[in-house]
């Protein structure tokens, strides 16, 4: 297997079986009941806490820590539920180290702050394995509302409806519900089909249908769904994807990040995803950092990210980045591709021209470097795919313009997650505005 692992070009099988389970096991294992005691224990159980405040969603932190350390688990997932209830997913995810962690007290005061995002799964995971079911739909209102997507957004939309006596139907492009959490997120943040057993955990609610297979302007129209329906939410997040902006001189020079990302989500054989023994990946954000980290999981000797400008500027946070580094990924800043070429061996030539800031704007230093790789992946932001679909819903800055309460320019259509302009492309915040549109949609329809 070594011959594999050093042979150039794309290939399938560069390591040994046990290696690839070794390498895509959980990332971060979960607690157990005398860890989660430990844990909760270290928390001051503030009020008026900065945690919660730094949650977007706003779950009261020191509340459902409180719970786990009486040893009441089933409390302490309804307290989380109660603000997310994709919180069993948002454990896993969340950038805990820039949002409820880094404003922990004791991160401040020590520089090690109480393990929230460990303790959140601890009490989510008791829930779910259980089945333990806290909602139920209030008295139905007669009323049905469209939901365009099965992400984050999307479902935690969808839930918050039902708990309110709506019907929802939910339409999703992909065979399978969850959106990102099934496609977009690294192998190793989720394992064990987590994303699917918690779309059963969110419709177990009663009151949700979904139609997959279903895509906004192919089969389905604004028109025609609220011609059908007393309400529309989207939730389509960005399908599109930025040029890679360099010269080339192919049409398939790159490889589009989120798709190999959702190609590795779906495989049922690590060993048959094909991977170059090297690896560039164009872009700074946590897309970049997932696809750059997997090659070296699948087996990649030389993986390099660039990105045009420094460090600090780079979208994924640095604890990604030092992570990320730790696989053995080689993150370089102050560098853009200018130009890609064929080899004759079907290797590729990428040019680099070195950046820098001048007078505030980033501009080329006419110095060049060229990377001989084998693969290269374009990780450079997405952007909004679905806008003839959406017809005259105004847009802004590339998304879909909403107000304070996620109303689009269309009085019956609301809109939350990637797709609305403002965002932060997190997960938390996608469940944050689902639900708080769901809010905004059943305070409209019935009063």
């Amino acid at each position: 297997m070594v011959d594999r692992y050093l042979e150039d070009g794309v290939i399938e099988g560069r390591l040994d079986s046990d290696l690839y389970e070794q390498n895509f096991a959980d990332a971060h294992p979960p607690l157990d009941p005398h860890e989660a005691l430990v844990a909760a224990d270290r928390c001051y159980f503030c009020y008026d806490a900065p945690c919660v405040t730094a949650c977007p969603t706003a779950i009261d932190i020191p509340k459902f820590i409180r719970q786990i350390s009486t040893g009441n688990l089933e409390g302490s997932a309804r307290t989380i539920f109660d603000q997310n209830i994709l919180g069993g997913m948002c454990a896993r995810v969340c950038p805990t180290e820039t949002l409820c962690e880094q404003a922990c007290v004791r991160e401040t005061a020590e520089g090690q702050p109480v393990q929230i995002g460990l303790l959140q799964r601890h009490a989510t995971d008791h829930a779910m394995k259980n089945n333990l079911q806290f909602y139920d739909p209030a008295e139905d209102t007669g009323k049905t509302i469209a939901v365009i997507g099965a992400g984050p957004a999307g479902l935690a939309c969808a839930h918050r409806l039902a708990m309110k006596g709506h019907k929802v139907v939910i339409h999703d492009a992909n065979p399978k519900a969850g959106g990102l959490n099934e496609y977009g997120i690294a192998t190793y943040k989720s394992v064990d089909q987590f994303a699917q057993h918690e779309v059963d955990y969110v419709t177990a609610i009663g009151g949700i249908s979904i139609v997959n297979d279903s895509r906004l302007g192919d089969n389905l129209t604004i028109d025609g769904l609220l011609d059908e329906h007393h309400a529309v939410f989207l939730g389509i997040g960005l399908g599109g994807v930025n040029a890679l902006g360099a010269e080339t001189d192919s049409d398939d020079i790159s490889v589009n990040a989120v798709d190999f990302i959702a190609e590795l989500r779906q495989a049922e054989d690590f060993a048959k995803v094909a991977v170059g023994r090297r690896v560039m990946v164009i872009g700074g954000g946590m897309t970049a950092i997932d696809v750059g980290t997997q090659a070296r999981l699948l087996g990649a000797q030389d993986v390099t990210i660039a990105y045009r400008r420094g460090r600090d500027n780079m979208n994924a946070s640095s604890a990604e980045q030092d992570q990320s580094s730790a696989k053995g990924v080689n993150i370089r800043h102050w560098m853009q591709p200018v130009e890609v070429t064929k080899s004759g061996s079907g290797s590729l030539n990428v040019k680099m021209e070195f950046t820098t800031l001048s007078e505030g704007k980033l501009t080329g230093t006419g110095k060049f470097e060229t990377v001989e790789v084998d693969q290269l992946f374009t990780a450079i932001g997405q952007t909004l795919a679905a806008g003839e679909a959406i017809g005259s819903i105004a847009v802004e800055h590339g998304r879909i313009r909403v107000d304070e309460t996620f109303r689009t320019s269309n009085p019956s259509v609301w809109a939350g997650g990637d797709c609305v302009a403002g965002g932060d492309d997190l997960t938390v915040t996608a469940v944050a505005q689902g639900r708080d549109a769901a809010e905004a949609i059943h305070a409209a329809l019935v009063t």
